[in-house]
């Protein structure tokens, strides 16, 4: 039972927000650097990019799991190329699963009712504040050849480790 108490203290204090908070220039610089790779590794992500009104830009989300799971991340909302404000990621699961993952997720807001909607809001859910249409990317895929008519959709890509669920 102790070694259980043991484990799960262990579990909240690694996903636990404030032991990894970063500042905004560790946002910032993960920020720059994760748009570079997706304007790389998602071919046609440039073009959507920059016909977004506005992308939240999450440069690594992490999830850990061993019986209860949690993943958690830091980035920026970023408008016409300036950070407008930072946010954060968590989520917590329980079932079975074990490992470690992470990755990396660009939301992009293609309509500016949307966007404000998303800003105005506190402490807002996707499927509940507003809908997002996930796209895990996969190496071959050309965003061009996509039907996209979600005002909003977050593409998850840079996915390293192994997490079993």
């Amino acid at each position: 039972m102790m070694r259980s108490v043991a484990v799960v203290t262990l579990m909240l204090l690694v996903m636990s927000p404030s032991a990894w908070a970063a500042t905004k220039a560790e946002i910032n610089a993960g920020v720059k650097t994760t748009l570079k790779l997706f304007n790389k590794q998602v071919p046609g992500g440039s073009v959507l990019l920059k016909s977004s009104k506005g992308a939240l830009v999450f440069p690594e989300i992490v999830k850990g799991g061993l019986g209860i799971g949690g993943e958690y991340g830091e980035g920026a909302l970023m408008i016409k190329g300036r950070t407008a404000a930072y946010y954060s990621t968590a989520a917590v699961s329980v079932g079975f699963q074990f490992g470690v993952q992470t990755k990396s997720m660009v939301v992009l807001f293609l309509s500016t009712k949307e966007l404000k909607k998303f800003r105005n809001s506190k402490g807002w859910k996707a499927g509940v504040d507003g809908s997002i249409a996930v796209i895990e990317w996969g190496a071959g895929e050309d965003i061009n050849t996509m039907d996209i008519n979600d005002p909003v959709i977050g593409i998850v890509f840079n996915n390293k480790g192994l997490m079993y669920n």
